[in-house]
């Protein structure tokens, strides 16, 4: 079920491999990981290497190529396919929840957001809901940042243009939450609230993770990206292709001709 704006799944900058760092929530050790030895971006940058044993509770997005985009009619927002290169990066293994979020406002670092949707609300369930502005500040209070879409394309597809995380097979409710022949979130009603037939979100997690252990990269929530809304990545242009497109306006406010994030 992907009717709702979730709070964003997050990307942080990798850890060099011959520096301990301390993560918001993982100590990862020096000597982990082998950087890459020839592998480089078109601009020359080196590829690093996922490490070892990378921060908690995130999983690791190999730098490199990827489709992107569809040539298919529809979406017409993604078109035309094209290859992108990317620097690794690691994403959070699981939409952010409900008590992650909260804990955040008690702790005086992230806005207070009103869950608008009835039966939305228990602790393992994906905060909904959130402006893309809080959605930012969550991730600054973590540490992180927004993916870009590009990152949050990879890190859901893989590289070989695939429509969906698990292949181009279609969608059902044993690889995603979805709207089946039994109705929104694969039948499942929501216990509290009017209308039980819209369904709800389900806890995070519950389907299995994409080739990178990310979860619920298909299905249960939206989730937020850095990026301005663009039409195309045709009309979108230079500011989507190449080495770690941001989009328009590089993600930056003002940007002229756009309103909306993604």
């Amino acid at each position: 079920m992907r009717h709702l704006k979730s709070i964003c799944l997050i990307t942080a900058t990798l850890l060099p491999a011959t520096a301990a760092a301390q993560s918001p929530k993982a100590k990862v050790q020096a000597k982990t990981a082998t950087p890459a030895a020839t592998a480089k971006l078109p601009n020359g940058t080196a590829i690093k290497a996922c490490l070892s044993k990378g921060p908690e509770k995130m999983g690791c997005v190999p730098g490199g190529p990827f489709l992107r985009g569809t040539n298919k009619k529809r979406p017409k927002n993604a078109r035309p396919q094209a290859t992108v290169h990317l620097q690794t990066f690691y994403m959070d293994a699981y939409e952010v929840t409900v008590a992650e979020y909260e804990a955040c406002v008690k702790a005086g670092k992230c806005d207070k957001q009103k869950t608008w949707y009835r039966d939305y609300s228990r602790p393992r369930q994906p905060k909904v809901g959130i402006s893309w502005y809080a959605a930012v500040k969550y991730c600054k209070a973590m540490g992180k940042h927004l993916p870009t879409e590009a990152e949050w394309e990879k890190a859901a597809r893989g590289t070989d243009g695939r429509r969906f995380p698990w292949g181009n097979e279609w969608a059902t409710c044993k690889r995603a939450v979805i709207q089946n022949v039994k109705g929104r979130s694969c039948g499942v009603k929501k216990k509290i609230g009017k209308g039980p037939d819209k369904g709800r979100t389900f806890v995070v997690g519950t389907r299995p993770p994409t080739l990178y252990g990310l979860y619920d990269m298909a299905g249960n929530s939206w989730e937020w990206v850095a990026d301005w809304y663009s039409s195309s990545y045709a009309k979108c242009g230079a500011a989507c292709q190449g080495v770690d497109p941001k989009g328009p306006c590089a993600g930056k406010e003002p940007c002229k001709r756009h309103r909306y994030k993604v």
